[in-house]
């Protein structure tokens, strides 16, 4: 495994056959800091994309590649895409935002930026021949997502690595878009099984034409999320605070790969931002050093990911997927949306914007609710929280929780006792505010993953206690738009 982040090319002879593959296919590549803003992009592809379907391997979707599309994911919006939680809803004074990942091509995820991020890099410096090398995507199930669709439009060869419990919706985009049926991979278990999946990849890797791009330790992740999702996440918060009277508090995200994570980096320099991270209370990997088994989707755990800057993380808050798959119910039944409008009030335009929320995005907002209950928080005060997709990949989790939480059908009654017990009951227990000691417990945590198992040499290890190590990845920013500018004019697309 490598964790190199190369600043120039290191294989001529795959760089030039990168050259000749993304010419010959009509491939421009947009970079950084058009995702960053996208106004930047040029008019020439802005006049063609309106006519692009944002589900087509398209190699034009690849400006779509942020956080500035609108619902329909042909347009562009100035502001990111966001709801703002109701207190009817929340039982919170505090203003709770949801930035949605749901508005990205292809994937309708926001792990489809991760992948570029991870894969361009070494298209750019040459360490990946998209003649003879096959991209091997490791994920819990939207960053293989992402990656099949990355590298497919950019002419790759691409295999998804995914667990076998995993939503039956993911399998079916993939069974769309990949090659053949054996570009999928399933591994035993469902989100907390990372290892197994680790495990599949150390088999893959046994041919040099296989090679792993790990969501987990490419700091390719890290990069775009901080240079991309930070800044959008910010200018929501500036549209929110049009007066300048509130107060950024939080940024609370999943761990996950603890690529979006970044972005809270991002915002704990630019306003002052803690930075809050979710994970499931029957897996407390951070809180308690402990393992066990859960659906939260889209959070794979029981280790500490590489590009998790856990020296920089101020709370972890515990959150249970009885509550995500019982919210999943109420959010997204007729039963529980009737209740909900009854019981609250709000209207139907936010109980149906509630569909941007999938089983993740729902820990995030209760872990936003215990932070805001645990800090005190009132209405000046600000949590922003991402949805990395939407209700559309869990319809099939919605009868098994039907059968797994409900005795009887989901009915009034089930609907009020979720909202009472998941939502206004939500506590601040499971919350710990990280002193330096539990910092570096969470950090030596890691160890055990990435240097004993997976060959990581203990000083680039160690690199990573240092806040001056993640602050100089940004410099890769610049140098990888130029290495990007400079191989369009190459391709002459």
């Amino acid at each position: 495994m490598t964790t190199e982040l190369e600043r120039e090319i290191v294989d001529g002879a795959a760089f030039e056959r990168t050259v000749e593959r993304l010419s010959a296919s009509s491939i421009r590549l947009p970079n950084i800091s058009q995702l960053a803003d996208p106004t930047t992009i040029p008019d020439d592809v802005l006049g063609v994309l309106v006519d692009v379907d944002p589900d087509a391997p398209d190699p034009r979707n690849l400006f779509r590649v942020h956080w500035h599309n609108d619902a329909s994911r042909r347009g562009f919006v100035s502001v990111p895409e966001h709801i703002e939680l109701p207190s009817e809803l929340t039982g919170v004074d505090a203003r709770i935002i949801v930035v949605l990942g749901n508005r990205f091509p292809m994937i309708r995820a926001h792990k489809v930026l991760a992948a570029y991020g991870c894969l361009v890099p070494r298209l750019l410096t040459g360490r990946f021949d998209p003649t003879r090398h096959r991209a091997v995507w490791p994920s819990t199930g939207n960053y293989c997502r992402g990656g099949v669709a990355i590298s497919r439009i950019l002419g790759c060869r691409s295999i998804a690595v995914l667990p076998e419990g995993m939503s039956e919706e993911r399998f079916c985009w993939l069974r769309d878009w990949v090659t053949n049926s054996g570009d999928i991979v399933r591994t035993f278990g469902t989100e907390s099984n990372v290892k197994e999946i680790y495990d599949a990849c150390h088999e893959l890797a046994k041919d040099p034409a296989n090679v792993i791009l790990n969501q987990f330790s490419e700091f390719g992740n890290y990069v775009i999320h901080r240079a991309v999702t930070g800044p959008a996440l910010e200018k929501v918060f500036r549209f929110v605070d049009a007066d300048e009277r509130l107060s950024l508090r939080a940024l609370v995200s999943a761990s996950g790969s603890a690529g979006t994570l970044a972005a809270g980096d991002y915002l704990k320099s630019s306003l002052g931002a803690d930075v809050c991270v979710v994970e499931a209370m029957e897996c407390p990997t951070l809180l308690k050093n402990g393992y066990g088994e859960h659906n939260i989707q889209g959070i794979g755990d029981k280790h500490v990911p590489l590009i998790h800057n856990v020296m920089n993380t101020d709370f972890v808050v515990g959150v249970s997927d009885a509550a995500t798959d019982s919210l999943n119910l109420l959010f997204n039944s007729g039963e529980g949306r009737r209740y909900l409008s009854g019981r609250t009030g709000i209207g139907q335009e936010t109980i149906c914007g509630l569909a941007g929320l999938g089983l993740s995005s729902i820990a995030n907002v209760i872990g936003a609710i215990k932070y805001a209950k645990y800090m005190n928080l009132g209405r000046s005060d600000v949590i922003i929280t991402v949805a990395t997709d939407g209700a559309e990949l869990y319809v099939t989790e919605l009868e098994k929780s039907r059968k797994r939480l409900f005795r009887t059908d989901f009915n009034e009654l089930c609907a009020a006792e979720v909202f009472g017990r998941y939502l206004l009951g939500a506590a601040a227990d499971q919350t710990l505010e990280t002193t330096r000691i539990d910092r570096e417990r969470m950090f030596n945590l890691g160890y055990f993953t990435w240097v004993e198992q997976q060959g990581i040499a203990l000083e680039k290890f160690n690199a990573r206690r240092d806040q001056e190590f993640w602050d100089s990845l940004m410099d890769l920013v610049p140098v990888w738009d130029g290495m990007i500018e400079a191989m369009n004019t190459r391709t002459s697309v």
